[in-house]
Formats: structure tokens, C-alpha cells, sequence
């Protein structure tokens, strides 16, 4: 069987499309600069991109790339490319190559933004794909239905191994279901990663002596390759059940590496993706950009979350839940379980449900539950009394009044 792969782009251009749309093609795939001996039509027919689809679309009118040439004012353009698979096989690193390499430093293209990945079946074959997704995270957490209600360690860094233990100590207590590192949390001397391990896991495992249920602790393991692959067998041998990683920082080839050894659930943070994801007029869609660690096998993705901290529109956030929530293919039926963070309170608990429709979530406030007035373990009841409210359809205002910790909260973060 021939298999092909594509891209869709949003391409930008202040000269001809049509002209600009080949030159890309042929510089992603058998063309250069100039016509060469060995680029005979029996190798175009053979090796050549194709352009699939070329339909304008409304420019936004904002300044073009550095270095653009053309005579024209900017037009904006849906465009599709696709490329035999034989010319690189099922490999993703040399896919983000040929989807994202040179063509967008062409003099030509004034704005190139990837919006989506079309893959074959022998990618969905080479990879893994998520081990846990949803199902098997519920399962670990001891969460059936509803969000899991989680949490970030506050200060993100700054605190030793034995301050991270006592505030989750604290959550635990509270009812937390999911506490994760900050991304910037690493393994410096003040807080190194295996005494903090050691001394969250103590925590944690005497409170799922108490409670019969085991908080889910996504612990940083980002690191030089092999640091990752020991961390991930403490985590394992200790009896943790997540560990997390920084996408951007370890890479695909880093990831697919850690998904073939791993046995739990991949916590996937995208810290460094607004550098590619921000500009509107370059740069990788956040479903096109998270294709890729879906199908090496991440379980959980941030997709950011509802009125953030952040530049990020609530349409964007919601597009990301949704795009992590439906299957990508058919041999990968584990759906990867989005993470909504970043400035998030009681008051973004029922627009989060209304719009994403689905509580297969985790949703993490760091802030909002550790800066409660009333404590830790008030913010964490705040959340879980906001969420119930929400599958109620009760409005978070009828709520509050009945609930002194919920209506602190909404007081503290309105």
C-alpha cells in the first residue's frame, strides 16, 4: 500500500499563492532553488510534495515575517501538503523536519502556521501511543467520575524536600486527589529530586493508609536521558503512580525513549510552547503541536485553562481539551486526559464543564487553593463544592451561600 501523510497550514504570502505554494513543496521535498539533473519527472511523480488545497481565507492584516519579499499586499491562505511516506518512513522526528523545516525561512511565505497532522496507519503502529489515558488514570487515582481536583506545589520552587512534604501533607488531609511538581522544580541541592521523592511518598502513603485511596503525585523527572529512565524506576519500585515530564525540554526522541520503558502514566507539561504557539501568523496550532506527543504516548496534556494568566482565549483552551479528548486513531483507544492550570479558581469550575461538556479532566488550581483563607485543605473543598455546584446547575453564587470555604473563595479570587 502507498501511504502519504499531510499538513495543513495557514500560509501567508505577499506574491503569487499558487507560485509560493510549489516553491514551498518542492523545498520540502525534491526541489531547491534551481533545476537540477537528477529531478526528472519519474522522481517528482515518485518523491515530489504535493499541494492538496489552496483556498484563501481572510488576512489578519498584522505586520509579515521578517525578510518577506513580494509586490502584493499579504493574503491568507488555507493550504495542504502531502508527502509520500516512503521519503522518510513512520518517524516523527523527521516528520516535524519535512512539516516544519525550511519552509517557513522561504522569502516567499510571509506567515506559515501549522493548524493540523494528517498521519497513516504505520505511525499508529511504530509508537505506543498514551498507556493510561483517562480509564487508567482514574483508575490509579481512585477517581471514577467526576474532575480530578488537583494542585500545583506552591512556591514552585524555593521550598527544601521537607517543606514540599509538609504542604502535602496538608493536601492529602484536605482531600486532594492530584498534586504535581511545578515545572521548575528540578533537582537542586536546596530540594533534590530523590530525598523530595522519598519524603512526598512517606505523606503520601500514610494517608492511603488512612483513606484507602492513593493521591496521585506527578513527580519531575526531567532530565538527561538516562536520569529520566532511573527516576522513573524509583517512582515505580516506590509505588508512585505518575511521573511528569517537559515536552520541549526532553523532546520527541527523549519522550519515546522514556514511553518505551515507562509503566505510568505520563504527565506531559507544555511549559515553552507559547514560543510556538503565540504568534497568530507562525508557528504550530496547539492540536497540530500535541498530535505529536499523543502519538509517542503522553497521558495527560496542560491545554492551559478558562480566563487564564496567560494570552490564551477561552476558544483556543477549550479546542485543546476537546482535541485531547477524541481519539486520534483507532489502534490508540486511550484518550489523553487534558489539564486545565494557570490562575484557575472556583470561579472557572462550571464554565469548564459547560464547555468542554466532559469532566474527564484534571483540574489544578495552584493559587486558588493554596492562597484560601481559610487553608489548604479549605481551598481544596472550595474546588471540589464549586465542581458539584456545577453538575447541579446550581449558580456558584446560590452555592456560596451556603457554604462558608466556597464563598471565601469566590470573595478572595472575584
Amino acid at each position: 500500500m502507498t501511504y502519504r501523510f499531510s499538513a495543513d497550514y495557514i500560509l501567508r504570502t505577499c506574491g503569487d499563492a499558487a507560485k509560493t505554494a510549489q516553491i514551498a513543496a518542492g523545498e520540502q521535498s525534491s526541489g531547491t532553488f534551481v533545476e537540477i539533473p537528477g529531478e526528472d519527472e519519474a522522481l517528482k511523480q515518485r518523491s515530489a510534495a504535493q499541494v492538496e488545497l489552496l483556498e484563501q481565507v481572510e488576512d489578519p492584516g498584522t505586520p509579515v515575517l521578517a525578510g518577506s519579499e513580494g509586490d502584493g499586499t499579504p493574503t491568507s491562505w488555507k493550504m495542504r501538503l502531502s508527502w509520500p511516506l516512503e521519503n522518510i518512513g513512520p518517524s516523527l522526528p523527521n516528520l516535524v523536519a519535512t512539516v516544519a523545516g525550511n519552509i517557513g525561512e522561504l522569502k516567499q511565505v510571509a506567515g506559515l502556521k501549522i493548524t493540523d497532522l494528517h498521519l497513516p496507519a504505520p505511525f499508529f503502529e511504530r509508537y505506543h501511543g498514551p498507556g493510561f489515558g483517562v480509564e487508567g488514570t482514574r483508575r490509579l487515582a481512585g477517581v471514577h467520575e467526576g474532575p480530578l481536583i488537583g494542585t500545583i506545589i506552591k512556591p514552585s520552587v524555593g521550598l527544601t524536600a521537607a517543606g514540599t512534604a509538609a504542604l502535602v501533607d496538608e493536601l492529602c488531609e484536605g482531600g486532594i486527589d492530584f498534586i504535581k511538581d511545578d515545572e521548575l522544580q528540578a533537582d537542586g541541592t536546596r530540594c533534590p529530586f530523590e530525598t523530595r521523592f522519598e519524603k512526598v511518598m512517606d505523606v503520601v502513603d500514610r494517608h492511603a493508609d488512612r483513606s484507602g485511596r492513593k493521591v496521585m503525585y506527578a513527580v519531575n523527572i526531567t532530565g538527561e536521558l538516562d536520569e529520566m529512565l532511573h527516576r522513573h524506576e524509583l517512582v515505580l519500585k516506590r509505588g508512585g503512580t505518575c511521573v511528569m515530564v517537559s515536552l520541549n525540554s526532553v523532546g520527541m526522541t527523549g519522550l519515546a525513549a522514556l514511553r518505551n520503558e515507562t509503566q505510568l502514566p505520563i504527565h506531559a507539561h507544555r511549559n515553552g510552547w507559547g514560543m510556538l504557539g503565540r504568534p497568530d501568523h507562525t508557528g504550530w496550532s496547539y492540536p497540530a503541536w500535541s498530535t505529536l506527543w499523543r502519538v509517542i504516548g503522553v497521558d495527560h496534556m496542560h491545554v492551559n485553562g478558562l480566563s487564564n494568566k496567560f494570552w490564551e482565549t477561552d476558544e483556543s483552551v477549550i479546542a485543546s481539551a476537546r482535541h485531547c479528548l477524541s481519539p486520534l486513531h483507532f489502534d490508540f483507544p486511550n484518550r489523553v486526559m487534558p489539564v486545565f492550570s494557570s490562575g484557575q479558581t472556583v470561579l472557572q469550575a462550571a464554565p469548564t464543564y459547560q464547555q468542554t461538556g466532559s469532566s474527564d479532566l484534571i483540574f489544578c488550581a495552584g493559587g486558588g487553593v493554596v492562597a484560601h483563607p481559610s487553608g489548604v485543605g479549605a481551598g481544596v473543598k472550595s474546588l471540589r463544592e464549586s465542581w458539584q455546584a456545577a453538575f447541579e446547575g446550581i449558580s456558584l453564587e446560590a452555592a456560596s451561600a451556603k457554604s462558608s470555604v466556597l464563598r471565601e473563595a469566590v470573595e478572595k479570587f472575584s
